[in-house]
């Protein structure tokens, strides 16, 4: 009898792991962000890209910095795009003031939630590459974002 409870337990416990599973993962709101997200970026559609961006408070240079990144790749196919909560590192490094690259310390402007993680893979005559980008994200008024570093506060 008591192999059998224990058995049935296991089973039990399988079967809410695996349904947890399966209804976890992304929420309608992150799932819209990154379907656009990749609709813009594979269509090259440069002014949808650049509304991701929260610029209030960024510095200029680094603002057109994070444009031309953007845009560097855009146009090409996404092999893979996800939202993922950040990790104990990500929220240091997120909190840390970088060098800014016209002098002083600039800190992101709004407090990110999430990262951004895109994949890339080119392939052609010459072989193939992949690459991946990261992006810190925020929400904003219900809305994520990508905050562009501004002047620490």
């Amino acid at each position: 009898m008591n192999t059998l409870i224990k058995l049935l337990s296991l089973v039990c416990a399988l079967l809410i792991t695996i349904t947890l599973s399966i209804f976890a993962g992304t929420s309608p709101q992150e799932k819209g962000f990154t379907d656009k997200y990749k609709t813009a970026f594979e269509g090259k559609d440069s002014a949808t890209l650049e509304s991701f961006l929260y610029t209030q408070g960024a510095d200029p240079a680094i603002l057109g910095f994070y444009k031309m990144m953007q845009s560097g790749e855009a146009g090409e196919k996404i092999s893979s795009i996800e939202l993922v909560d950040l990790t104990p590192e990500d929220a240091k490094k997120a909190a840390t003031p970088m060098d800014s690259p016209t002098g002083g310390k600039v800190c992101l402007t709004l407090k990110p939630t999430k990262k951004l993680i895109i994949k890339v893979e080119k392939k052609d005559a010459n072989g193939s590459s992949t690459s991946t980008s990261e992006n810190f994200i925020a929400e904003k008024d219900g809305k994520f974002v990508i905050p562009v570093p501004g002047p620490c506060k």
